[in-house]
């Protein structure tokens, strides 16, 4: 998970369903006591109504009405059933509402003393009972021990409970998400300086800003700081290497011109010809390595325009190569533009193009299309170069990126141009690859990867 917006909502989630979990089960535990509590002091009132409807008899029994004052015991299967057991443990009277029902024989307690239970009726139907040992007075001083059983069917309150528990989550899944919506919100709001700096910088990567601004929260102000540091840093670095390079390269120029001219006044052509060769691959190597240590520097660069360098670049190959009138197809894909130096990239394209002008039969293709898919046309490229000329042994693959190698020697050139191209592409993190052409010469492909995901 690579988003710091998704790290933090997933963290606010999980403490979020460990509070409200601990809160539901507190609260579920509170109400299911309080529930049971409340049932408790109910049966305790239904015991003391059948207290006080027990008469004592003529023959030292106790008889009950057969209708008491709380309804529910009079009606059938209502819930609520009453017994009274004497002396042996058998029941000598049952309420009304526990006709046909066998209640559960519950423990006798002591005298006196009252005792809750849980027990089943026989279909399994929950019951909470309350039992109450009495030793009765009759008139003549005889003590008779009596057995006063309350029971009550807890389906109704299972309901209750499980619909407590239903709205309890509901509410609570309703409060959590409004919650995470809330802090979605925020955080979007919260974290749209570090949005702001993403997308100075990629304007930065792209040339359309030379630095970050500097309205940030003080958290980022440092970072927003350091950052201009580095980038001012790195732009002066390249400018003094440039100056430096212009300079050396002007000091050159000259000494290079002088020794061409004296080769030019000398009388043995062979010479002069083998002289004048290594003097212009001098000045190769000379314009190019002095441009390399600013290579890769691609911070506060403008995008190079690729379609119109192809068009400069074909347009002079045309020209060059007259005699030969190469077809030379170009497929560059819309708004295509190279983030770095558009010198580097005119040595990519144009080393690429001029070798397979060279050894080409007729046929050039030349095809560019972004590194990534398409997703942005600025953030990697990937150009391929194809002709229809004799190709390049697989053998000889390896040898022909280093410097000086050559395939055919009778051909003009410094074996340097393949080197060049791969190490300008190795100074963007990219690769060459030399393989087969569907036009029966070679083909090369050259991968610039995105700077940015």
């Amino acid at each position: 998970m690579s988003s710091l917006s998704a790290r933090l909502l997933v963290s606010v989630s999980v403490l979020l369903l460990v509070f409200f979990g601990a809160t539901i089960v507190v609260l579920d535990t509170a109400f299911v006591s309080a529930g049971e509590s409340a049932r408790e002091e109910i049966l305790d009132g239904y015991l003391m109504q059948l207290l006080a409807a027990a008469e004592p008899a003529a023959d030292n029994s106790l008889t009950l009405p057969i209708d008491l004052v709380e309804s529910r015991f009079n009606a059938i299967g209502s819930g609520l059933y009453a017994e009274l057991e004497g002396a042996d443990g058998a029941p000598v009277w049952q309420s009304r509402s526990a006709l046909g029902l066998e209640l559960p024989m519950g423990p006798e307690p002591p005298p006196g003393e009252q005792v809750f239970t849980r027990s089943e009726l026989g279909d399994g139907t929950p019951l909470l009972g309350l039992s109450l040992a009495v030793q009765w007075e009759f008139g003549d001083g005889e003590l008779v021990p009596y057995v006063f059983r309350v029971y009550e069917s807890l389906d109704a309150f299972h309901a209750q409970v499980a619909n407590y528990r239903g709205q309890l989550f509901g509410w609570f899944a309703a409060v959590a998400a409004i919650m995470l919506l809330a802090i979605a919100l925020l955080m979007r709001r919260l974290l749209s300086p570090l949005r702001r700096i993403e997308s100075e910088i990629v304007e930065i990567e792209e040339g359309g800003r030379a630095q970050l601004s500097e309205s940030f929260p003080d958290e980022l102000a440092g970072v927003a700081r350091n950052m201009n540091l580095l980038i001012d840093s790195e732009r002066a670095r390249s400018d003094r290497y440039r100056y430096t390079l212009d300079n050396l390269a002007h000091s050159l120029k000259t000494p290079l011109a002088a020794v061409r001219s004296l080769l030019d006044e000398s009388g043995d052509r062979v010479l002069r010809e083998r002289l004048d060769e290594q003097v212009g691959r001098m000045d190769d190597i000379v314009r190019y390595q002095l441009r390399k240590p600013a290579a890769g520097s691609q911070v506060g660069l403008a995008p190079v325009p690729v379609a119109q360098e192809v068009e400069k670049l074909v347009n002079g190959l045309r020209k060059v190569y007259r005699e030969k009138s190469p077809e030379i197809a170009v497929d560059v894909a819309p708004g295509m533009k190279f983030r770095g130096d558009a010198g580097d990239f005119l040595e990519l394209a144009g080393n690429l193009l001029d070798n397979a002008c060279k050894w080409c039969r007729a046929r050039v293709s030349l095809s560019i299309r972004p590194a990534n898919g398409g997703r942005r046309a600025a953030s990697g490229l990937q150009l391929v170069v194809e002709d229809d000329g004799p190709g390049i042994p697989e053998e000889a693959v390896g040898a022909l990126t280093n410097r000086g190698v050559r395939l055919d020697e009778s051909t003009p050139g410094h074996g340097i141009g393949l080197a060049i191209v791969r190490e300008i592409a190795g100074s963007y993190g990219g690769e060459l690859e030399i393989g087969r052409s569907q036009l029966g010469g070679a083909a090369i492909r050259v991968l610039i990867p995105p700077l940015s995901g």
